[in-house]
């Protein structure tokens, strides 16, 4: 089969032929992938930010977002059946730990995260595991869904912790409304009652973010934490949810927070900087969000099934993989980019 590996970090992945994944558990799940979301964990992965965390040998296969088909199923396995639509949670985890028992298995003890540690999807078949694995709506398809696997359930959880702060008359700011961030925009209008602050860089990238929720517009480019504070009568946002995390949105975050305010980082890359004074002074939170739980993914798809999270794609041919991660670094995606196997 065809697969999108990467053999060396700081250079371009190249598609190769290997052989197809089989069973080798009684809990083992074969998926044949109908699309493969592209991240700019991919970018970071590529890069070798990743090299060290995850320790994987190269070369490997990418493609943490997926969704397809359950080809085969192994002997253990009874929630799903051969021909099922299907989404996969990113991470494989081992249902034994402390945080898999608790409901917390993106916090596995044990986890494997295919495209980071393992074999990823962006090829024609996967192996992954029937606690991965979650049956699609009859109305949803795959490579529309495929996305949410990592970047809408990363959004979706950010949110969700985000969620009892956010009551009537609240204030949070969006930053990056692109491939993360206009489903969080969707997953705050559907899930609180907040105003919503969208920032961006990207005019195309505001709009579509008014389109899908966005109470107000804020052009980065310009003093967005100016902005916000305008908006907010000089006070701040009550949440900030920062789906970029570098080149600067870091400090321009904390900024944008009011006292008692709380910065959520989803996106990464950068570092963030503040006076311990300030954050006893000001009593701001910092929080860090990794990917979510597998149960945030089974509510993320009845919020998609009912039609309130929609993913906006541009779709390209495995074989296109290069031009894609060059439209995803170039900025030149709006919403995500999904592969497409076959």
């Amino acid at each position: 089969m065809k697969a999108v590996r990467v053999h060396a970090y700081d250079e371009a992945p190249v598609i190769d032929d290997v052989p197809e994944p089989t069973i080798e558990g009684p809990l083992d799940v074969i998926v044949e992938v109908g699309g493969a979301g592209l991240c700019r964990t991919d970018l970071h992965v590529i890069e070798g930010q990743w090299a060290e965390k995850t320790g994987v040998s190269l070369p490997y296969t990418l493609g943490h977002e997926n969704a397809g088909w359950v080809r085969e199923v192994g002997s253990a396995v009874t929630n799903v059946v051969p021909g099922d639509a299907v989404i996969l949670h990113p991470v494989v985890s081992c249902g034994l730990c402390r945080a898999c028992r608790d409901g917390n298995d993106s916090h596995c003890a044990e986890p494997k995260f295919p495209g980071l540690d393992c074999d990823g999807g962006m090829a024609e078949f996967l192996r992954t595991s029937a606690r991965a694995v979650v049956k699609l709506d009859a109305g949803l398809r795959p490579a529309d869904v495929a996305a949410l696997a990592d970047a809408g359930v990363t959004a979706y959880h950010a949110v969700k912790k985000a969620q009892p702060l956010l009551y009537p008359g609240t204030y949070v700011a969006v930053v990056g409304t692109g491939g993360l961030g206009h489903i969080g925009v969707q997953c705050l209008a559907a899930m609180t009652p907040a105003q919503i602050i969208a920032v961006d860089r990207s005019e195309a990238a505001l709009s579509l973010a008014k389109q899908l929720g966005a109470h107000h517009t804020v052009h980065a480019v310009t003093d967005p934490v100016g902005a916000v504070l305008d908006l907010t009568d000089g006070q701040g946002a009550h949440v900030v949810i920062d789906f970029v995390g570098e080149k600067g949105t870091e400090r321009q975050g904390l900024g944008m927070l009011r006292r008692a305010g709380s910065y959520y980082v989803v996106g990464y890359g950068g570092a963030v900087e503040v006076p311990t004074i300030d954050v006893i002074f000001n009593e701001i939170n910092v929080v860090g969000n990794l990917v979510g739980t597998y149960n945030d993914l089974v509510e993320l798809m009845a919020l998609s099934a009912q039609g309130q999270v929609r993913l906006r794609t541009q779709t390209y041919p495995l074989d296109a993989v290069t031009e894609a991660i060059a439209d995803l670094d170039g900025g030149r995606l709006q919403g995500r980019g999904i592969l497409l196997p076959r």
